[in-house]
């Protein structure tokens, strides 16, 4: 998945304040910080950098904010020898990076450091720690979770008689999600929208249905889309919008946005990630809260969802690493996932900011807390490869073919799977 999907880039009009520097490299000691945010993410970014160099005045950091192709900007920048020293890493993309020899592996530096890698294990995720983790090694530090659950209106869910479950492993099943989806739709109503990239929406469906996506998650080798339990978990999905018709169908979200029908209350429901709190927490006649995914026939225990997290990489040829390590360490450490936390911008990666007052102080609007608090043990990763690219283009033609109409999920199995094979291995 492109990130720019996941998120909004920020607008040029602000970019120049938040963010001054706008080239990569330059003739003076300052540590380079490559990333890509929305504007309240920036803030959120400048307040762990702002805090990071009270505590250490002789590390002067310049920001570089991503463009639409965060990836090709990189090795463009890395071949002209300008690679900022401290990257923003993508679960989807590192590992091509990694490849090319653009990151560096962290272990030796967490070795030199036995204290406090032994702390970032016992406080960190697995899920969210092992994304990051490729070929034997380390490339990045996980910062935030940003797997995908669902919004709902707790006024029109009280209205219609819906009682979303609280936690992940209180799921509800296919059918009673879509009963109150069918309740929740109205006229001018729909009773589910998705915020987030249709087909991997979709993807979530299936591994809720039982199926791994891709097997293993972390360089695979095979695509499951030919188990019938994920065409039937995709499927289900599909017809949320081709049959039930309680979802917009996939050519009306080029022209209806998701998060505007919620805020609108012209969606009951709504798939996507933290990355929309603050776009609808404190809104005037909006009452929100969170729950999760739906789980099929064949999955559960509980639900799952996608890792989704982005993590603080070191450029392999940094002229100051050390002075990237201080502030990964930070950033990624306890004070800076405080700092995270209280924000109310980020989902922290860490279990005590994760539990911590400040985390629970900024999300006040939402009751279901254990939604957040409780995803990253119930995330499962999404495929770690350095032929995403390649893999993800074809996917996206062949699951929008479903999510048209102009096909059934399970065409996604035979030929179709095997030229995915194909991909994976044939790097």
């Amino acid at each position: 998945m492109s990130p720019v999907r996941r998120r909004t880039l920020l607008g040029s009009a602000l970019a120049a304040p938040l963010l001054g520097a706008t080239g990569c490299g330059s003739a003076d000691d300052a540590l380079t910080f490559f990333f890509q945010a929305r504007p309240e993410e920036a803030r959120g970014r400048l307040r762990v950098i702002d805090e990071f160099q009270k505590r250490h005045p002789d590390i002067r950091i310049r920001t570089i904010m991503s463009g639409p192709d965060p990836q090709q900007q990189l090795l463009t920048y890395c071949a002209g020898g300008k690679c900022p020293d401290v990257i923003m890493a993508w679960e989807l993309l590192y590992s091509g990076l990694a490849e090319r020899g653009v990151l560096l592996d962290l272990r030796t530096l967490l070795a030199r450091e036995p204290d406090y890698a032994e702390m970032l294990r016992r406080d960190s995720y697995p899920a969210l720690l092992d994304t990051f983790a490729y070929a034997g090694g380390q490339y990045a530090l996980p910062e935030q979770w940003s797997g995908v659950f669902l919004y709902y209106n707790r006024e029109l869910c009280a209205a219609a008689g819906v009682r979303p479950p609280a936690r992940w492993r209180d799921a509800w099943s296919f059918d009673e999600f879509l009963d109150a989806a069918r309740a929740l739709t109205r006229d001018r109503r729909w009773g589910f929208a998705d915020a987030w990239v249709p087909y991997y929406s979709a993807a979530c469906f299936g591994m809720n249905n039982g199926a791994e996506w891709f097997t293993p998650p972390v360089a695979p080798t095979r695509a499951n889309l030919g188990d019938p339990r994920f065409a039937e978990g995709f499927q289900f999905y599909a017809d949320l919008a081709l049959r039930h018709r309680v979802a917009p169908r996939v050519a009306d979200r080029l022209s209806i946005s998701a998060p505007d029908l919620f805020r609108d209350g012209r969606a009951g429901m709504v798939l996507g990630g933290h990355w929309l709190y603050a776009e609808f927490a404190g809104r005037e006649g909006l009452s929100i809260d969170a729950t999760v995914l739906p789980v099929g026939p064949h999955g559960g225990p509980g639900a799952i969802t996608d890792v989704g997290s982005t993590g603080l990489s070191i450029a392999a040829n940094s002229p100051r690493v050390e002075q990237a390590w201080e502030f990964v360490k930070f950033a990624t450490g306890p004070v800076g996932q405080a700092i995270i936390a209280a924000s109310g911008l980020f989902v922290p990666v860490l279990k005590s900011a994760m539990n911590s007052p400040g985390f629970v102080a900024a999300h006040r609007d939402i009751r279901n807390l254990a939604v957040f608090t409780e995803g990253p043990d119930s995330s499962r990763p999404l495929p770690v490869t350095p032929a995403w690219g390649k893999v993800s283009a074809l996917l996206e033609r062949g699951g929008n073919r479903v999510l048209r109409g102009a096909a059934e999920a399970a065409s996604l199995g035979g030929r179709f799977a095997d030229d995915l094979d194909a991909l994976l291995v044939a790097r």
